[in-house]
């Protein structure tokens, strides 16, 4: 799957929404191409930080890099395989980070999990 090229998480809720959106149609509007991004907006900061820990940070870093298997990203991180799973479940539903599964040999099906983008931009306002 192609990564899109950035992807930004922000803390600057419904205002910040509209303000991206008017901006895009101006730009439109104009003639203007859109680069591709992908933006992940909280209502708040401590929204935000809740859903992304130090772990989940460290999570996405080791995704980035390469797609990675449930269990080895579990032995990288020296984590529980389940609490891997409930994070990895948590920055997908954010639409941070996507999973399929592939055959493993013998094994029945293993879940891989992918970045969403190449480079993660986090913007926060206190």
């Amino acid at each position: 799957m192609k990564k899109a090229t950035r992807l930004r998480v922000t803390a600057d809720g419904v205002k910040g929404f509209f303000d991206r959106v008017h901006a895009h149609a101006r730009k439109l509007d104009r003639g203007e191409e859109l680069a591709p991004e992908i933006t992940v907006s909280f209502e708040s900061v401590s929204d935000l930080l809740r859903v992304l820990s130090a772990e989940r940070v460290r999570l996405l870093r080791v995704a980035r890099e390469k797609p990675v298997s449930m269990s080895d990203l579990a032995a990288d991180l020296d984590r529980d395989t389940r609490a891997i799973a409930r994070d990895v479940d948590l920055l997908e539903d954010f639409g941070l980070l996507r999973s399929r599964y592939e055959r493993n040999p013998g094994h029945g099906r293993r879940r891989v999990i992918e970045s969403r983008a190449n480079t993660y931009h986090l913007v926060a306002t206190i």
